[in-house]
């Protein structure tokens, strides 16, 4: 197929967002994707997926020849966009205030000439609904106003003190700032705040200094003093960033419909919050030292089970209507098709989300967290529908679209959904069904230790009867159910490294073994196994080479130290951006090399 190579490489962007959603900033000035106010709601920019009819809203250097750099502010999510040229040098601060109801949403951009005088150009052009709209435009006070001429019930005001004009196709400004002058433009929900941001320079300064505050005082309680600081704590700001203040869920990417291979059919919505990933990121913030994110999401799932069966994944304020569908309309990322919203996931059978909520619940009990009697009445109800239902065939992990099969990681996370679950009632003196769930526990364990291990290939394999490999065997011995110098395991890593590794990236599952997954097309390694392969190297006694591998896989970081989904074969990335799975894997591995540096320097010591 032929590449539109008009569009910013998924690499080229970083994120700014206030809790509430997140805006895509790329590295030439352009927020290109944003869903407005809320996460799951409809995107007013999405150039990201269809280069023209998608809006944008850009500020930049008027000459083309420029040269971009891009930074965080330190230890915050302030981003800052360089523009170096002959002309001059010049500064874009995009930042969000935090507020605490999603009707509030706001963008703030400062521009600002550190050095010459410098023409630049400034267009917005929201496109409401997913594209679907364009909306009419009429001048206000100090700005314009984007009213939906549609369904969409949205109005977003553009505040500015430099003139602003418009026409159909929506704002621009071009206007020259010399040495030490700035511009400001306040793109918010209108008439939340258009009331209270006068004066504007005042506003703009009491809301950097509050955004730069609150980050700052946040990661400060980060008990992370390892050796790999700055990308761990980027890591936990980023899934601080996909976190919502109002109801403590966590989605599992800002974006939809970009692609795991170009050209693929592979394009997902994952602006939600599946039980697995938020369960693993809660894991990430109780390492890090971040009780109050996991109090809340416990609070939260809490209550969605209470009144009914847990789902795979809800929506940011626990619905579950997310009906899969495709955007025709819209080309897709660099011709991508098709581009999809919601996920058809939603109603699948998954029972491996089971283990890693209940390991969450184990690990905030060990961590203090208060484990009342109504909520572990709660748990003790989800682990009975574990110990009822653990023989089932399911869709897995990878949410397989084809017939259901007896995982391996299935079967793993329902024996650790009873483990954990025992463990906590053991150290709480809860009660519960000793002898059944102990029994359990063990005819699960002793199935995977009989029934998945293949002679021939000298490997664990994906589910039973099978012969394929599947990365997801490398949370085995991450979830304590094998050891990493047992005969089997060593031998199983072995088969992995043989078949699924390219250097130090992985696979899930190569070949003929990605199009039997009933969905078909091909797809880049994914980066959360990379990290799960280093953290094994590092538990299994290979520290040094997992050093190694996670300097590598570093080095697949965008210029902020943020990941996607993917890596494609040229180092590119792929799949949604960026991807909570990803840097809480990333953490977890730094974890565990820390550690295992720590003992072998006191050995020697």
């Amino acid at each position: 197929m032929a590449v539109n190579n008009k569009y910013e490489p998924i690499q080229n962007y970083g994120i700014i967002g206030n809790l509430h959603t997140v805006a895509l900033v790329s590295l030439k000035g352009s927020i290109d994707f944003m869903s407005f106010p809320r996460f799951d709601s409809p995107t007013i920019f999405a150039k990201l997926l269809d280069e023209g009819k998608g809006g944008n809203f850009s500020i930049q250097p008027a000459h083309d020849d420029t040269t971009y750099k891009q930074l965080y502010f330190p230890d915050t999510t302030i981003l800052i966009t360089r523009f170096f040229s002959e002309e001059g040098i010049a500064e874009l601060i995009d930042f969000m205030p935090l507020q605490k109801f999603e009707a509030d949403c706001s963008v703030i951009r400062k521009i600002k000439v550190i050095r010459g005088s410098i023409e630049f150009k400034m267009k917005c052009s929201p496109r409401f609904n997913y594209a679907k709209e364009i909306p009419s435009i009429k001048r206000i006070d100090n700005g314009l106003l984007f009213e939906s001429t549609g369904k969409q019930d949205l109005t977003v005001s553009l505040i500015s003190d430099v003139p602003l004009k418009y026409n159909k196709n929506g704002a621009y400004a071009n206007f020259v700032l010399e040495e030490r002058q700035s511009a400001y433009f306040i793109l918010s929900q209108y008439p939340d705040t258009d009331n209270n941001i006068y004066p504007i320079r005042d506003y703009i300064k009491q809301n950097l200094r509050l955004t730069k505050s609150y980050w700052k005082n946040w990661i400060s309680k980060c008990r992370y003093k390892g050796r790999w600081r700055e990308i761990v704590y980027r890591s936990a700001l980023t899934l601080k960033l996909l976190t919502s203040y109002q109801f403590g869920s966590v989605i599992a990417a800002p974006t939809f419909g970009l692609p795991e291979i170009i050209g693929g059919i592979r394009n997902w919505d994952y602006r939600y919050t599946w039980t697995r990933d938020a369960a693993f990121t809660m894991y990430a913030f109780l390492r890090l030292g971040f009780l109050d994110e996991a109090a809340a999401y416990i609070s939260w799932i809490s209550n969605l089970i209470h009144t009914q069966q847990m789902q795979v994944l809800y929506s940011m304020d626990g619905h579950t209507n997310l009906k899969e569908y495709t955007l025709t309309y819209l080309d897709g990322y660099r011709g991508t098709k098709p581009v999809r919203i919601g996920n058809a996931a939603h109603h699948q059978f998954q029972l491996d989300m089971y283990g890693e909520l209940i390991d969450t619940i184990y690990l905030y009990n060990k961590d203090g967290g208060a484990i009342t009697y109504d909520l572990w009445k709660e748990i003790a109800k989800q682990v009975d529908f574990v110990v009822e239902n653990w023989q089932r065939p399911d869709h897995g992990i990878w949410e397989i679209r084809r017939k259901k099969k007896e995982f391996l990681h299935t079967r793993m996370m329902c024996w650790v959904a009873i483990d954990r679950a025992i463990k906590v009632a053991e150290d709480r003196s809860f009660p519960y069904p000793f002898n059944e769930w102990r029994q359990a526990r063990d005819e699960i364990y002793n199935d995977i230790y009989e029934n998945f291990w293949d002679e021939d290939k000298q490997a664990y394999v994906q589910h039973k009867n099978s012969k394929e490999l599947d990365a997801a065997v490398l949370l085995m011995p991450l979830m304590r159910i094998i050891s990493p110098f047992e005969e089997r395991w060593k031998k199983t890593l072995l088969a992995i490294e043989k078949e699924l590794r390219s250097d130090v990236l992985i696979y899930r599952y190569r070949g003929k073994d990605v199009q039997k997954d009933g969905i078909g097309g091909d797809e880049g390694t994914f980066t959360m196994c990379s990290f799960w392969y280093v953290e094994c190297l590092s538990k299994g006694g290979q520290t040094e080479r997992a050093v190694e591998y996670f300097e590598k896989m570093l080095g697949y970081a965008n210029h902020l130290g943020l990941f996607s989904e993917q890596l494609g074969s040229r180092g590119e990335h792929l799949g949604n951006f960026p991807q909570a799975f990803t840097h809480l894997a990333l953490i977890s591995a730094a974890f565990q090399l820390d550690r295992d540096l720590d003992k072998k320097a006191s050995q020697k010591n």
